[in-house]
């Protein structure tokens, strides 16, 4: 856990702590000063910036961003108020505190002090726009000419040529963050997937989530009727065993637990139909669609590919199906790893609100809930476990296969059965056969600039593979930018 994590994390707790215990609304105005008293070694330039950092983290924890405070007189309390009473606007999903941005100076290449002007002089020969001359025995970059392609970094033998970087800039796939006037990060959200990676690759921790806290604290509090709605690579994030986290979220204050991995049994077989469909009536290809990063990368990014995304409804949509069935009065909580989630719920009637594991993890360290001393109750209705395998790269596709394979048992069994059927479920049986043969899958573990391209190529048939599974972060799910295990 680096510095910006266990800060995040402490004033959370703190934040939640004083929720619960009906306090909040005297004390959130001194939190920022108690967590940082005067004698603090600060993190920053001063312990007064520490402070005003953690003033609009906390107002981001309402669902408020930095850009809504017109008066910096304004108490937090005010703030905290609004949100009680849902008049707070946590849209867009992401935030940008621009007074703690470093302004860091746009990602390039340049030459480090390890040059020592070898007479070999390999950079120079490998510039495609002759950027690179040695001036005084040291390679030295026209920047009015270079291009930042890396050539010259990749063949200097003392790797004296360097990239320095933009984290944010440099984690965007799709271009979505640019710098103001101000020389301060500004997110384009036109062009925002809202895949977090920029969240979690600011080291001065600028980038917030406008999160929906209050709203779900609130009705812990009030004892409404609760659904817990836990994505498939919750088993990733906490010790102890499923069933023990089950318990634990049992006496958080969680009505019901569901695991979405149930609605990954539902989309699994709903896309291998789909696929079977689509190669029957002549596509070339069809996309997995359970990433709404991906998804929402192809509308904005690779259009032409949409017609190949598969149209199959992903686990949270159908787990919000089987939410809203059961227990249609309740409020309903979708908890993972993402932040796409969000931008897939604004759409989604079934789901009312979407938090984070480590939101969810806060919420437990709050209540001081120790889940590994929790006695394990049996789940009443276990996923499967290719489904929980649903949160890895690969595990669509190997799921996928799985169905198959079931789809083969049972009608092997049905015709032991009933030999009237027998040659009926020989044909389809050989069917399955042949589509798993046909089956040609291909992966893309995590989207950057390269992976876009190579989606474009795809959508103009230029490459091998009939079902491509494609996940936002690397290792899928598990690599969420929420996640609480990296």
């Amino acid at each position: 856990m680096n510095n910006a994590e266990r800060t995040r994390r402490q004033l959370m707790i703190r934040f939640i702590q004083d929720f619960f215990a009906g306090v909040l609304e005297e004390t959130i105005d001194r939190i920022p000063v108690e967590m940082r008293p005067r004698n603090f070694q600060a993190n920053r330039c001063c312990v007064y910036k520490d402070r005003a950092m953690l003033r609009y983290r906390l107002m981001a924890l309402m669902g408020f961003g930095m850009e809504e405070e017109l008066d910096e007189s304004r108490s937090l309390r005010s703030y905290f108020l609004e949100a009680v009473a849902g008049r707070n606007n946590t849209q867009p999903i992401l935030t940008v505190c621009t007074v703690g941005c470093a302004g860091c100076v746009e990602s390039h290449v340049q030459v480090s002090d390890g040059c020592v002007g070898c007479f070999a002089r390999p950079c120079v020969s490998a510039c495609p726009k002759k950027a690179i001359a040695v001036i005084n025995q040291r390679s030295t970059i026209d920047r009015s000419k270079c291009i930042d392609c890396g050539r010259c970094m990749n063949v200097c033998p003392y790797k004296a040529i360097i990239r320095k970087p933009l984290p944010c800039e440099d984690a965007c796939p799709v271009g979505a963050i640019g710098k103001g006037d101000d020389e301060r990060v500004r997110i384009d959200f036109g062009s925002c997937i809202y895949c977090g990676k920029c969240f979690r690759a600011c080291p001065f921790s600028t980038i917030m989530i406008r999160s929906e806290l209050v709203g779900i604290l609130q009705a812990l509090k009030e004892n409404k009727r609760v659904i817990a709605m836990i994505a498939p690579s919750i088993t990733e994030q906490f010790p102890g065993s499923i069933e023990q986290l089950f318990a634990a979220l049992k006496q958080a204050g969680f009505a019901e637990i569901i695991e979405v991995a149930l609605g990954a049994e539902e989309t699994t077989k709903h896309e291998a139909e789909e696929f079977f469909e689509r190669m029957a009536r002549g596509d070339k290809v069809m996309t997995s669609s359970c990433c709404p990063a991906w998804v929402e990368a192809a509308k904005k990014h690779v259009p032409e590919i949409l017609p190949m995304v598969s149209e199959t409804p992903s686990p949270m949509a159908f787990t919000g199906q089987i939410a809203a069935e059961r227990y249609p009065d309740a409020v309903k909580v979708f908890i993972g790893p993402c932040l796409a989630k969000r931008k897939e719920a604004q759409n989604n009637p079934n789901i009312d609100f979407v938090i984070t594991f480590e939101i969810l993890g806060s919420i437990l360290a709050a209540k001081q809930i120790d889940i590994k001393s929790i006695e394990a109750e049996p789940l009443k209705n276990p996923a499967a476990s290719y489904a929980r395998n649903f949160a890895k790269s690969c595990g669509v596709t190997a799921a996928i296969i799985h169905q198959i394979g079931e789809e083969n048992n049972n009608e092997n069994n049905d015709s032991n059965n009933n030999d009237s059927n027998n040659n009926e479920n020989g044909n389809e049986q050989n069917k399955n056969n042949e589509l798993r043969k046909m089956l040609d899958e291909k992966f893309i573990n995590g989207l950057d600039r390269k992976s876009l391209a190579l989606l474009k190529m795809y959508a103009k048939g230029g490459q091998s593979g009939n079902f491509l599974e494609v996940m936002a972060c690397n290792g899928g799910c598990i690599g969420g930018p929420c996640s609480l295990a990296k």
